[in-house]
């Protein structure tokens, strides 16, 4: 399990505050979903976490430790790709931890096989399709096996073939005992991945709840409003 504590973070970009002052502890197991609007501050909390931004005040702590360390990591919603072959973009990602060769390509062979790409392994990363892009960049992720793993809007502009493929990797991940914090603005996706849901607005945490909770019974005003422009139907669980 992968215990995160973010206290009262700050961060200005310019004149604007982004996060002002949040707080967010995430134990245990599961997938927690970032909801909010546009602005709330959702991405730049997901690179704060995964150590690409400092604070202007506040702290994070990760499982104990003051720095995210080899077990966060971190998929975006245009990931790049490496000029490489699709295996050796995964194994790639295996360097930094001294496995010999061989076995970063044993590995990396594996994890792909379990996203559906096993059949284009020498093929160049730089040439698949949107949606084998990010099936790709999970992969060069699952593979160093993290504890904690962020998602950044991960089917986003996506057709629904490729939008069902990640939810299923995504849900593979997590039973491998990954902690995964997303965002999505898609609520469909929320209640079918989301254990428990985190509704942001203009920079600090609105509420914490289980899915079928928030859902059904939100209890900030702000979430309420947001359900009722983005999701115009009613949801039974």
């Amino acid at each position: 399990m992968f215990a995160l504590t973010v206290s009262d973070l700050v961060w200005r970009a310019g004149p604007r505050t982004i996060l002002d002052g949040l707080n967010l502890r995430l134990d245990g197991e599961g997938i927690t979903v970032l909801l909010g609007p546009n602005g709330a501050g959702k991405s730049v909390l997901l690179r704060h976490v995964c150590g690409l931004l400092r604070p202007d005040a506040g702290l994070i702590d990760w499982n104990g430790a003051a720095t995210p360390g080899a077990g966060v990591s971190m998929v975006f919603q245009q990931p790049r790709m490496f000029r490489d072959s699709i295996l050796g973009n995964v194994a790639l990602a295996l360097t930094p931890r001294g496995i010999a060769a061989t076995e970063r390509r044993r590995r990396a062979a594996a994890v792909l096989e379990r996203v559906g790409l096993a059949h284009r392994l020498t093929d160049s990363a730089r040439g698949l399709s949107g949606g084998e892009r990010q099936r790709l960049a999970l992969a060069r992720a699952w593979v160093t096996r993290p504890q904690l793993l962020l998602l950044d809007e991960p089917t986003a502009s996506l057709d629904p073939s490729s939008v069902e493929a990640i939810e299923r990797i995504v849900r593979e991940i997590r039973t491998d005992g990954t902690r995964i914090l997303m965002t999505t603005h898609n609520l469909g996706q929320a209640t079918r991945l989301a254990d428990d849901v985190v509704f942001m607005d203009a920079g600090r945490v609105c509420e914490h709840a289980p899915v079928q909770r928030f859902f059904a019974r939100p209890a900030s005003p702000a979430a309420r409003l947001y359900i009722q422009g983005e999701l115009p139907w009613r949801m039974a669980f």
